[in-house]
């Protein structure tokens, strides 16, 4: 199975990284925004840097559309997953669209109501996940996930 993980820094990547014992079996191609942080953790991963910022920017959506397109189309993933933000969403609808999985796993700080990036992708997941039961009643085709405490 082919892996195509997208988010963008800091808390959205920590997050993607903490699901390594799922994505490190698989080949798999990160698309993030280009950090220290990031070019240090993925220097031996397949990597494509996406355009940031991404919040109300509408020539970088623009771009990382494009770069969406040309990613999936080329490394056509079996799934694409994501924890946010922005630059998700191109990500997950053309993943969608061009006939791969999709997966959004929701920011455990989101309790009550879903990010603008999992609202906007909604209707093209195939899969939500989300980390608080309040949530889950709230969208009920969600599914819902308890995170690991970190020991």
């Amino acid at each position: 199975m082919k892996i195509l993980l997208v988010c963008s820094s800091g808390g959205h990547f920590k997050a993607l990284q903490q699901l390594q014992p799922f994505w490190e079996k698989h080949p798999r191609q990160w698309v993030t925004f280009a950090t220290p942080t990031t070019q240090t953790a993925l220097q031996e991963e397949n990597v494509t840097y996406a355009f940031s910022p991404t919040n109300r920017n509408l020539p970088n959506l623009i771009k990382n559309l494009f770069l969406a397109w040309k990613v999936i189309k080329q490394s056509k993933p079996d799934v694409v997953i994501s924890t946010g933000a922005g630059v998700a969403v191109p990500f997950l609808i053309l993943g969608k669209l061009l006939g791969s999985k999709t997966v959004f796993v929701e920011s455990i700080t989101r309790i009550e109501t879903l990010s603008l990036s999992a609202k906007l992708v909604l209707p093209f997941l195939s899969v939500l996940y989300v980390q608080w039961p309040q949530l889950q009643t709230r969208y009920p085709q969600a599914e819902l996930v308890i995170p690991l405490k970190n020991t």
